[in-house]
């Protein structure tokens, strides 16, 4: 199951002695920052934790899945996670 962010807010009230308007504002504001900053096509960089970053995607053929008709998919930018490496030993040691 996936962690969600009631989940996170939940878990900042109860270790950090916040209020849950405090927790969720917290929260918020990061997200907006993460989401304006990677729209803007910075890369985020979280020491200890990992790498978002924006790539381009070039145009490619592909096909419509309902009617088999070739088409070309537009340009777009996706965005990647790459993890650091103290992330990736303590995910890997957990088991």
């Amino acid at each position: 199951m996936a962690l969600t962010k009631t989940d996170v807010i939940e878990k900042i009230v109860s270790q950090n002695n916040q209020t849950p308007f405090q927790a969720k504002d917290t929260i918020e504001h990061l997200l907006e920052i993460m989401k304006s900053t990677l729209a803007s096509g910075e890369d985020i960089m979280i020491t200890g934790f990992g790498k978002f970053q924006v790539n381009e995607k070039a145009p490619r053929k592909g096909r419509n899945p309902v009617t088999g008709d070739a088409m070309v998919l537009d340009k777009r930018r996706v965005v990647t996670f790459k993890c650091a490496g103290k992330l990736r030993d303590r995910i890997n040691n957990e088991f």
